[in-house]
């Protein structure tokens, strides 16, 4: 049987690793085979990607080169990690996908969105998520929770820069309703958590 494909979806410091840990947690205690993994990022040649892409000193990346560097390591992080994965009946717990191309270089970078399709449909071998959490909230919230750490080159960006992306998430998740559920990001951790596991173990068919 084919593993099910889970991604989080979010502006920055919208709580989505928490949730991940929290949901990595309870499917280990009930032995539920997953794997964790992060766009940019994942396999080696993907995360020395995700290393051009967000340090902080590439303030000159054209938007363009932006989204080609995103595509290759989206490109061999699901050829080398989500595929196999998934073909062995591994759940996969994706931080970020190609929604995020769509939000980031899309909406707040002002690309081709017909580019990014076939971009997409390329670097993904056509795989979409079977279910995707949107954690939403406020960009001023957001931005304020991360402000005591270390930013990285997408996190330093003007407020405008990242009420695009969330406003087209969350034009992304009304059009793919079916996919999306949308959380709201300034709940209580651990209602958020009873809320994505009880949709996670309806999608893989597991009792809580």
């Amino acid at each position: 049987m084919r593993g099910k494909f889970i991604t989080f979806e979010g502006i920055e410091g919208s709580g989505k690793s928490s949730q991940i840990r929290l949901l990595a947690e309870a499917l280990k205690a009930r032995g539920i085979k997953y794997i964790l993994t992060r766009e940019p990022g994942g396999p080696p040649i993907s995360e020395r990607i995700r290393a051009l892409l967000l340090d902080p000193q590439n303030k000159e990346m054209s938007s363009e080169t932006e989204l080609l560097l995103y595509c290759a390591s989206r490109a061999q992080h699901t050829s080398e990690v989500i595929l196999p994965a998934l073909a062995s009946g591994v759940h996969v717990i994706c931080d970020r996908y190609y929604d995020s191309s769509y939000a980031y270089q899309g909406a707040a970078r002002s690309l081709d969105k017909e580019i990014i399709r076939i971009l997409t449909a390329f670097s993904t071998y056509s795989t979409d998520p079977d279910r995707t959490f949107l954690l939403d909230l406020p960009v001023e919230q957001s931005l304020s929770r991360i402000q005591d750490r270390e930013l990285d080159r997408l996190e330093q960006e003007s407020l405008s820069f990242h009420v695009k992306v969330r406003e087209q998430y969350l034009s992304i998740a009304k059009d793919n309703a079916s996919r999306y559920l949308v959380l709201n990001g300034l709940e209580d951790i651990n209602i958020l958590h009873r809320q994505i596991l009880a949709a996670v173990f309806k999608l893989i068919g597991a009792a809580q």
